[in-house]
């Protein structure tokens, strides 16, 4: 059978043999024992649902032994034998390029050189899923196959409910991940829901069908480390940064710090994923001892060499080794999956990761004890380090958060703030989201390096052009961003599809997404789909990261999350996405991305305008209203341009009056 055949096919009517559990995976950890005896029938019940009646018998002990022996059913058996990958958008079967072009993303986000747990369907972040099982996966593809342009397929949290008649402006694809009512949104419920199969996870770009690997967070961390040694006056060459995590975005950091000229050490308990990451070229080295790194970090301190360490260890060890020899951290933070600390987010400081795993499955209690006991004596070393003058941050994957619940020294005199900022409180929220500046993304569905290579061009040519006459005020972003992209290709970013990022304003986005419509219309490069992160402007509501600058007391509401997917999705946007709890956790967040696919067309060519224009300008009007000065500035700007924007403008009151 073809690939195409395979595709259209969906879940087969002959089951596939049963497959074995293959050990040179990296796979998810045991999930928590959570269900009762009754929870565990009615999960079997709710996996059975997508086969036929006669194949229940043959199921009913697999799919047990699979909720027993891995906490949750993922029906290994249907994973496919294809390799998975995102292949030219002309090889996928279908009626609709919009529905091919969601294909070519949603096997980019299973890749085994993307995903961090490809067999688990789990794409970063430790539980950030695609789909939650295989049978999701072939159901999703087949009507994707069927799809017309006058139909809407709706996600429920990996599952696809079904093809609905639309028409050919709205969306092709909604999805909904983990949109629990908000008194059921604690960590425990999600692994409940997610045992029982029906609801998700989606982190941010997992569900979302936008992750492009490690470079999506490459570029924002390199922003993030060069705009922290701007903080902090001081040359990145020969300077320190220690973090921790080489996942699927954590990842990025030591490769972040190549390209921003630093020392960086980054420390990782899973020997699986150090390994991907050397291989791939995202660290320079690993070693696995403290006196060995302790040297090592000496050596290249010496001779200001920039390089990436990866040290195989618990983080905790070597903050309190570097405090131990005086060893000066220049920069310090954490990415460790910390929106996931009792499922194999956070690991404990003085044990195995074997034992850890087993611990974690066996004895969640006295896991979680450890977790705790673990970021305590984090927060206690990191504390002796910035008493010597380093700048710590916090990387917005919930540290300080969880550092807190854990009764650790993280709280700052008032006892309601945290002591050290978030890196978007601190840098990237008044330096590039307040002037509408984003992690704007294309991918060339081609699948050719070389209409990367015409499009990383056409870019820079349209950065180059604003930069002659944009303000002073976002200068050092425009040029941040034409430095990015000249550097883009040596850099060796693509891992997967092909696929680019940079940080742009809603006028770079639409003047570099215009360009590459017409590039295809003039038969130059091939169909692109544009994205973002939901780490944005204006896509998500998260108080401790996102929308963390937010000073009017309005951080922890998420209108603008709304109503940026509601209105993306009549503006244009090819596939929409609204999520609970991507990037800091369940309960903490709300989040929203869009995917649109450029094909040429003056249709194309109307709806990006409409549609990008409102997606960064939406965030930029709610920051403007908290009263941020660089928001403020932007929407004035905005409305300059658009004659039909009119936004409600804060008066500002004299402080001198309250007192």
């Amino acid at each position: 059978m073809t690939f195409q055949e395979q595709i259209q096919e969906g879940i087969p009517n002959i089951l596939p043999q049963k497959k074995d559990y293959d050990l040179a995976i990296n796979h998810a950890p045991k999930r928590k024992e959570i269900l009762s005896a009754e929870e565990k029938k009615l999960a079997l019940k709710n996996a059975l649902r997508y086969f036929d009646p006669k194949h229940h018998a043959e199921l009913i002990p697999e799919f047990s032994e699979e909720l027993e022996k891995y906490g949750r059913i993922y029906m290994y058996r249907l994973r496919p034998d294809y390799r998975m990958y995102a292949r030219p958008i002309d090889e996928y079967p279908g009626k609709s390029l919009q529905a091919k072009a969601i294909m070519h993303m949603i096997q980019n986000n299973l890749d085994y050189t993307v995903a961090q747990h490809p067999h688990e369907l789990i794409t970063y972040g430790g539980n950030g899923a695609v789909f939650q099982n295989w049978a999701q996966y072939l159901l999703t593809m087949q009507y994707l196959s069927e799809m017309t342009d006058e139909q809407t397929l709706t996600m429920y949290s990996g599952h696809p409910m079904g093809l609905f008649p639309s028409h050919k402006e709205a969306p092709r694809v909604v999805v909904t991940n983990g949109m629990v009512i908000p008194n059921y949104s604690k960590p425990d419920d999600w692994e409940k829901m997610n045992a029982l199969g029906v609801s998700q996870y989606g982190q941010m770009t997992a569900g979302s069908y936008m992750y492009i690997g490690p470079q999506g967070i490459v570029h924002g961390t390199t922003i993030t480390v060069l705009n922290g040694f701007r903080k902090i006056k001081q040359n990145p060459e020969g300077s320190l940064f220690v973090t921790s995590g080489l996942g699927g975005m954590s990842g990025a950091q030591p490769k972040a710090g190549n390209i921003a000229g630093c020392i960086t050490v980054c420390a990782e308990v899973n020997p699986k994923i150090t390994k991907i990451r050397h291989e791939q070229g995202w660290i320079n080295e690993v070693v696995t001892s403290t006196d060995e790194l302790v040297a090592r970090v000496a050596l290249a301190k010496a001779n200001k060499e920039t390089v990436s360490i990866a040290y195989l260890g618990n983080v905790v060890d070597v903050w309190e080794r570097f405090d131990q020899e005086n060893i000066k951290i220049d920069l310090g933070s954490d990415q460790t999956s910390l929106h996931n600390p009792w499922a194999g987010g956070y690991y404990p400081v003085g044990i195995s990761f074997e034992d850890a795993n087993k611990m974690m499955a066996e004895n969640p209690n006295l896991f979680k004890e450890k977790v705790q006991e673990s970021l305590r004596r984090h927060a206690d070393a990191i504390n002796k380090h910035t008493a010597k003058g380093t700048y710590f941050f916090d990387y917005g994957n919930a540290f300080l958060l969880e550092a807190s619940r854990a009764g650790a020294d993280v709280m700052a005199e008032n006892n309601i703030d945290f002591k050290y900022p978030s890196y978007v409180q601190d840098i990237m929220g008044p330096m590039c989201f307040d002037y509408g500046f984003g992690p704007f993304r294309w991918v060339c569905t081609s699948g050719k390096p070389e209409d990367l290579l015409k499009t990383d061009a056409i870019a820079c040519e349209v950065l180059e052009k604003m930069a002659e006459t944009a303000p002073n005020e976002i200068q050092q972003q425009m040029q941040d961003n034409i430095k990015w992209i000249k550097g883009a290709q040596e850099n060796k970013l693509v891992v997967g599809s092909q696929a680019r990022i940079l940080y742009a304003d809603a006028e770079g986005r639409i003047k570099i997404a215009e360009a590459f419509n017409q590039a295809i219309a003039k038969g130059e490069i091939g169909a692109v789909v544009l994205g973002r992160d939901h780490h944005d402007v204006s896509g998500t509501d998260s108080p401790y990261r996102e929308t963390s600058n937010i000073y009017d007391g309005s951080r922890f509401t998420a209108d603008m999350a709304i109503h940026n997917v509601i209105g993306d999705s009549f503006r244009g946007a090819t596939w929409v996405s609204i999520h609970n709890g991507g990037g800091v956790g369940w309960g903490e967040v709300i989040n929203g991305g869009f995917g649109m696919v450029l094909d040429g067309s003056t249709e194309a060519s109307k709806r990006l305008a409409s549609m990008l224009f409102w997606d960064v300008n939406n965030g930029i009007s709610r920051r403007s209203w908290a009263r941020n000065e660089g928001a403020v500035f932007a929407i004035k700007r905005a409305m300059e341009v658009e004659p039909l924007l009119k936004v409600t403008l804060p008066n500002i009151v004299d402080e001198n009056l309250l007192n």
